[in-house]
């Protein structure tokens, strides 16, 4: 698995000098660090660059790869749960289809049966999103502030 190369802050060497940053062939991964002409890094070389790799804002904690793990497994989850009730559907509508006679208030109709299935699920599924919002609507807090009574 490549990760890309930590950057710590390097000061100039000199006053006017502007340090390039050079990810080279070094052991910790730090970058090397030269004049602007390409002459060879300064003496002073470990005072600047930091070897403490928990100072690094680009390094990820335990707790952080243990959710992002965890949000992966559960996208997995969800992907899984998903094909398995498209199969399910399919399967639902290739073992329904006689059609059934169907009796309105004003008159009667012939239904193949999977439509009528698939109309009831999606009605009930619109009607539990509106009833949903009706009573998140009608037990809200109540707001505060702002009126002038």
């Amino acid at each position: 698995m490549l990760s890309k190369p930590r950057s710590t802050p390097v000061r100039s060497p000199a006053p006017g000098v502007i340090p390039e940053r050079i990810p080279g062939p070094v052991t910790d991964g730090s970058p090397l660090v030269t004049d602007s002409n390409g002459g060879s890094p300064p003496a002073t070389e470990p005072d600047i660059i930091s070897a403490n790799p928990s100072a690094s804002p680009d390094r990820e904690t335990r707790r952080e790869r243990f959710r992002r793990k965890a949000h992966r497994s559960r996208l997995h989850g969800y992907a899984v749960l998903t094909v398995a009730l498209v199969a399910f559907l399919i399967a639902l509508a290739a073992s329904n289809t006689a059609h059934v006679k169907v009796d309105w208030v004003f008159g009667s109709s012939r239904v193949s049966l999977v439509w009528l299935v698939l109309f009831g699920a999606i009605l009930g599924w619109l009607l539990g999103l509106v009833s949903t919002a009706v009573f998140h609507w009608r037990t809200r807090a109540p707001r505060r502030g702002g009126g002038t009574s």
